[in-house]
């Protein structure tokens, strides 16, 4: 995943609706762990739905949900439930996201692990966690939430593995995010307008635009890549433009039967080499900071802003209906678009809850569809139901707009760096030395595919 930046009256009865008596059978197919692994709890012999007997206990939640609108929904659904379900109590725990993985690794191995938590669906997290099975597949809760009905394959892909952790984007489910990510164009209105240009409907119109607006001397687009991570939200949408997006996925999850040195990454990495020879980004893009630059953007640097939907609310309030958002148009008018994104970071089971009953219930609870009018609410991208809960107006309505278009009609491709566990660090250093022309394009090429073809080889 990308790493995201996100009124205390709750219809609690509207809520309880999410609140199912069913009953199915075993749950948790994967839960054995390996010999350093004990959890107190585990998966019960039989799925229970109904939490309104359970016993008095509490429930330790560890999130990631500290910015403004997603804190707020968190504790409005968190005061719902508990006004749902008076037997069980929330102790719930926030922390930055880097903090919260980095904590999490060692509370699993300990006896302190929380019973729900956050968990990036990347290699280096998620996919360990199957792996040493720490945490709890949710295919039996799937079936008795119907949690496949609620959510399309295009989200379930990004939180499913084999049992051994091995395949990424197929096999059990493991958890269940609440919000959609997608990475799309920022545009100031203002200046697209002065340039006498429009939203670009093709690719090919995108790229013209990028040196109508340099031989304006204007900035196209604005880039801090200090971190290295930015420029993998630039490629994406450039790869989309020329790679197939079963094999871009292929390459995200990390699994088996595709090549970065393939014709079609070669040529877009040969594209995005060509955008900064071209000075289509800011001058000392690479040793830019990220939130400066697209503060930068809000204060009237640049025409264009490649980034995620999770600035949408920051971007938005700096400068209103100035600036809007596309998903990155299609090569041929009219066809689906391709671009990176995904889920907000997923809540899982951890393999020592007390509970997975409870733990689940309140999964199904905080993904329900009541729910996600109280992600809308409080500012947030429901990750499904997405149109249902559009805006009225603004840039929030665009950036909602795009992700359903993409979602429904288009592809979304999953995030490169979760590919392998070295794979963010691998690819960033890689695209910086691309975008500083001081690896050719082939070269780019082989340094990914080494990373890549390992993991591979290695994970068979």
């Amino acid at each position: 995943m990308s790493t995201s930046p996100r009124r205390r009256n709750v219809a609690v009865g509207v809520l309880a609706a999410t609140a199912l008596t069913l009953a199915a059978c075993t749950p948790g197919s994967n839960t054995a762990t390996d010999e350093t692994q004990e959890p107190t709890g585990g998966a019960p012999a039989e799925v229970q739905t109904d939490i309104s007997d359970a016993e008095e206990q509490t429930l330790v939640v560890w999130d990631q949900e500290v910015r403004g609108g997603q804190n707020e929904q968190m504790e409005r659904l968190n005061e719902a439930f508990m006004e749902e379900y008076p037997n069980i109590t929330i102790d719930r725990v926030t922390q930055s996201n880097d903090d919260l993985q980095a904590t999490l690794r060692l509370a699993l191995t300990g006896d302190d692990a929380p019973d729900i938590a956050q968990t990036n669906n990347a290699r280096s997290q998620m996919g360990q966690f199957v792996g040493s099975g720490q945490i709890l597949a949710l295919d039996d809760y799937a079936e008795a939430y119907g949690w496949a009905d609620r959510f399309p394959d295009s989200v379930l892909q990004n939180t499913s593995y084999s049992t051994d952790g091995k395949t990424f984007g197929e096999g059990s489910l493991y958890g269940l995010p609440q919000v959609g990510e997608v990475v799309g164009v920022f545009y100031s209105k203002t200046k697209l307008d002065e340039l006498g240009l429009e939203v670009p409907e093709t690719w090919a119109d995108f790229e013209d635009q990028l040196a109508t607006i340099a031989e304006a001397g204007e900035t196209p687009i604005m880039l801090g890549n200090l971190d290295q991570w930015p420029a993998l939200h630039v490629f994406g949408p450039v790869q989309g433009a020329y790679v197939d997006p079963e094999e871009i996925r292929d390459l995200g999850f990390g699994n088996e039967g595709a090549s970065w040195t393939s014709d079609g990454n070669l040529e877009a990495a040969t594209a995005l080499q060509g955008w900064a020879q071209s000075g289509y980004f800011n001058e000392g893009f690479n040793g830019a900071d990220y939130d400066a630059t697209w503060q930068q953007f809000t204060e009237g640097e640049g025409v264009y802003l490649i980034g995620g939907s999770w600035l949408a609310a920051d971007i938005g309030e700096a400068m209103g209906e100035e600036v809007g958002f596309f998903a990155p148009p299609p090569t041929e008018a009219g066809a689906g678009r391709v671009t990176t994104g995904a889920t907000g970071i997923p809540f899982a089971i951890t393999s020592k809850a007390e509970n997975p009953d409870v733990a689940a219930a309140y999964i199904d609870f905080i993904t329900s569809e009541e729910a996600m009018a109280i992600l809308a609410e409080t500012g947030n991208m429901p990750v499904v139901e997405t149109a249902e809960h559009m805006p009225d107006s603004g840039l929030q309505r665009e950036v909602f707009a795009a992700y359903d278009e993409v979602v429904t009609d288009g592809d979304l491709v999953p995030y490169l760096d979760w590919a392998t566990p070295t794979m963010g660090a691998t690819l960033g250093q890689a695209l910086q030395g691309l975008m500083a022309v001081e690896l050719a394009p082939q070269e780019f090429a082989e340094t990914v595919e080494a990373d890549y073809a390992e993991f591979v080889a290695a994970n068979q």
